[in-house]
């Protein structure tokens, strides 16, 4: 199962979940996640259900690139992570 990995920036909005999956793909993954965790959908997608400008992925220590589809593949021992990304200057 490919485990997703909600990092404790997220944490002082709600209780960060780890969750494990079965998805063959990103997208997939996360609406999993979202099923069981309903408020952490407004943190990581945007209203038009791509990935929020300030969230970053990692899946399998490369960061994605695809921001709006989402479709990066995972392995049945990914490891995704989710956090929030830092901005300023």
């Amino acid at each position: 199962m490919a485990q997703l990995v909600f990092t404790q920036q997220l944490g002082r909005f709600m209780t960060v979940p780890q969750v494990e999956t079965s998805a063959a793909d990103l997208r997939s993954a996360l609406d999993a996640a979202f099923a069981d965790h309903p408020r952490l959908r407004g943190y990581v997608l945007d209203e038009q259900g791509c990935l929020r400008e300030n969230v970053v992925i990692f899946i399998d220590g490369q960061r994605s690139r695809e921001r709006k589809i989402l479709n990066d593949a995972l392995a049945p021992h990914s490891k995704v992570y989710i956090l929030q990304a830092l901005s300023g200057g």
